[in-house]
């Protein structure tokens, strides 16, 4: 299960922006990551309320599917319509039909992990020995697409795929969409072999608030945990920054003749795969280092790891050695990702009151995976379309400046954070 939830997003995640330069939306590039962000903010809970009172969960994750795949298959149709190196005719659908199939793809991320948990707590299994290597598998996933799109060509039929090499890779077509349109329904189909996850009858009465997960605001209340999600959400403007432009940049060298024939050049989706293999790898290093160092030096580490994820791709290029600082901005992606997402999680976990715990965890992601993102994204591409521009189906232009301006936000971030962050020693 978790292999194919994150196959699903693996497939285009990473790619996605060299084909929307192509398909005459490279200006949206920043809006198609943002909307990500958009519907984070609302969908997963209503869904986890569904999935609490009405529709099992395996179900409800299997139904999302099936709308997801099926909204991603219609975008797609439309690229196919079009044309390979062809312009979207209607954009306007074609956003929408993939906004919609994000709505529904994005609750599938909790949704999956509510059935696992449930499914392990069933069997008598640990959920915290037993959940990690079961979740590094979705890693894998997302990593198996990646090489998968990165390596395929579509066939001049349009439809078909074939390893042999030809102008039509599917990390630059509408291809992408289709495998995980496809992956989508397989995993919606899979769903309903699952183990039942039933639904647990609630005994106290819930306010609306408590409900909605509103009553997890009053954190804010205390200094420490407000200033907390202040720098959650400004860390989490970091988050997509890459999964959009880290390919269109990468693919951007193939418009120099100096750096046209390169490997890295023309492989951008295997190279940024990196990322999730140290992503996979960190996961299993976060509790040796929270135990020695403590939540606020792992944190620390999180935010100056973004500071040179940035920062190497500013300096770098594709033919050796340049290529050497690409890779090391993949590998401290792991840092970066990880040492926040989870360490922050545990800090979520072991300062809020039990009863307030999930809602608490909802306003972690909320916080990074929505409001912080959103405006990362949107003023990333700002940023992204002032020193750069379409040309020739490559985003050409001053990148070195837009990575060195990510790279001193998230600095300016670390050093505030080391500042004003003082929580108890225990």
């Amino acid at each position: 299960m978790n292999f194919l939830e994150f196959a699903v997003w693996g497939a285009y995640l990473t790619c996605m922006g060299n084909y929307l330069g192509i398909a005459g939306l490279g200006d949206k590039i920043s809006w198609f990551y943002a909307i990500q962000g958009i519907v984070s903010i609302f969908m997963p809970t209503l869904m986890g309320i569904v999935a609490d009172k009405y529709i099992q969960p395996q179900r409800l994750l299997g139904l999302c599917h099936l709308l997801a795949g099926g909204f991603m298959l219609g975008c797609w149709w439309m690229g196919m319509q079009a044309g390979f190196g062809q312009e979207i005719t209607d954009k306007g659908l074609f956003i929408a039909l993939y906004s919609l199939s994000v709505a529904f793809f994005m609750p599938t991320i909790a949704l999956s992990n509510t059935t696992a948990f449930t499914i392990l707590k069933t069997h008598g299994l640990d959920t915290v020995r037993d959940f990690p290597p079961i979740r590094v598998l979705g890693t894998v996933g997302f990593i198996v697409t990646m090489w998968f799109v990165n390596c395929a060509f579509v066939d001049e039929s349009g439809f078909g795929f074939t390893l042999a090499e030809n102008s039509h890779k599917f990390q630059y077509t509408y291809m992408q969409f289709f495998v995980s349109g496809i992956l989508s329904l397989v995993l919606f189909a899979y769903c309903f072999t699952l183990p039942e996850c039933k639904i647990e009858p609630k005994q106290q009465h819930v306010s609306l608030a408590e409900t909605f997960g509103l009553n997890a605001f009053k954190l804010f209340k205390t200094k420490k945990m407000a200033l907390f999600f202040i720098f959650s959400a400004l860390l989490g403007m970091c988050l997509q920054v890459t999964n959009g432009y880290a390919g269109p940049f990468i693919t951007s060298f193939k418009g120099s003749a100096e750096f046209a024939n390169t490997f890295a050049a023309n492989n951008a989706t295997l190279l940024t795969s990196i990322s999730q293999v140290s992503e996979a790898l960190c996961i299993l290093m976060i509790p040796f280092f929270l135990k020695r160092y403590g939540i606020k030096t792992v944190m620390l580490m999180s935010m100056f790891a973004w500071v040179f994820r940035f920062g190497f791709f500013g300096i770098g290029n594709p033919a050796f050695p340049g290529v050497i600082m690409f890779i090391l901005s993949c590998v401290v992606y792991g840092v970066a990702f990880d040492f926040f997402n989870v360490s922050g999680g545990i800090f979520v976990d072991q300062e809020c009151a039990p009863n307030i715990k999930a809602s608490a965890q909802g306003l972690f992601m909320m916080m990074t995976n929505g409001i912080g993102a959103t405006v990362g994204t949107l003023a990333a591409g700002e940023i992204v379309n002032h020193y750069c521009e379409w040309q020739n189906g490559f985003l050409i232009g001053n990148w070195q400046t837009c990575w060195f301006i990510f790279s001193a936000f998230a600095l300016v971030v670390g050093v505030s954070f080391a500042l004003v962050f003082k929580p108890e020693k225990k």
